[in-house]
């Protein structure tokens, strides 16, 4: 079954017009729990309370407030918000071709797949082809959902395009914050040995398909046992072996 677009918009440059479909790239489908009552087994429901008052309140009778001091809000309705929204055009806006090199990774927050939309199969491959030529990868604007983002598009998988959506430079927390502890210097025999060990688990590529989810699958076989069968199971059952290391 094909893919199914969840956006679309277009890349623009200069005088260049890029019609595109966005595509989900990858989704989680780790397993995920519902909270129940003890007494009946019934699903709970997530509601706001008011401490101030002392009373469950309902989503009608709130509204929206940035707390600037402790314990101090400014407050804004619905309409002032939307009026502070980027245009929801949907344009990804290109503002210059950097090295691939010099993008960190560590911005990346989100990633799409890109489709060429009706009448931009030409543009949209001929661009692919130029930043792999030159060895670039755009970095541009997307206006969505009332947000202005910061993206980068590349070359990927031969032929296509892939879009990240990056974190702002001040939501990355610099490397220089994490204690790295002491420094060593290596005897040459240590440095040997770790390369050894190195060679020795290396392989010519990354195989993502060789790493599955086992605590989902454990928990899926769990589910599927307690199904069919609904008595109690023993502590016994489901316990997983730990996996011993030596060094």
């Amino acid at each position: 079954m094909p893919a199914r677009a969840v956006l679309s918009g277009t890349i623009s440059f200069g005088l260049v017009s890029i019609p595109v479909k966005f595509f989900t790239a990858a989704s989680s489908e780790q397993v995920s729990f519902n909270m129940l009552h003890k007494k009946c087994g019934g699903r709970l429901k997530m509601q706001f309370f008011c401490p101030t008052d002392n009373e469950v309140v309902e989503r009608s009778d709130t509204f929206k407030g940035y707390e600037y001091a402790r314990g101090q809000y400014v407050t804004f309705t619905e309409e002032e918000l939307k009026s502070l929204e980027a245009e929801r055009g949907g344009s990804i806006e290109i503002t210059e071709f950097v090295p691939v090199t010099s993008v960190d990774f560590v911005q990346v927050e989100k990633t799409y797949y890109l489709g060429p939309d009706k009448g931009g199969d030409k543009a949209y491959r001929l661009l692919g082809e130029a930043m792999t030529a030159k060895g670039r990868v755009a970095v541009g604007r997307w206006s969505a959902r009332g947000k202005e983002q910061v993206v980068l598009v590349r070359p990927y998988d031969k032929d296509g395009l892939i879009l990240h959506q990056l974190f702002y430079s001040n939501e990355v927390r610099a490397f220089s914050e994490i204690d790295t502890g002491v420094t060593f210097t290596f005897s040459e025999k240590e440095s040997d040995l770790a390369q050894k060990l190195i060679e020795e688990l290396g392989t010519d590529a990354f195989d993502a398909t060789k790493y599955v989810d086992s605590f989902s699958e454990r928990v899926k076989g769990a589910v599927d046992q307690k199904v069919d069968d609904p008595a109690p199971e023993t502590k016994e059952a489901f316990r997983v072996q730990p996996i011993q290391y030596q060094w």
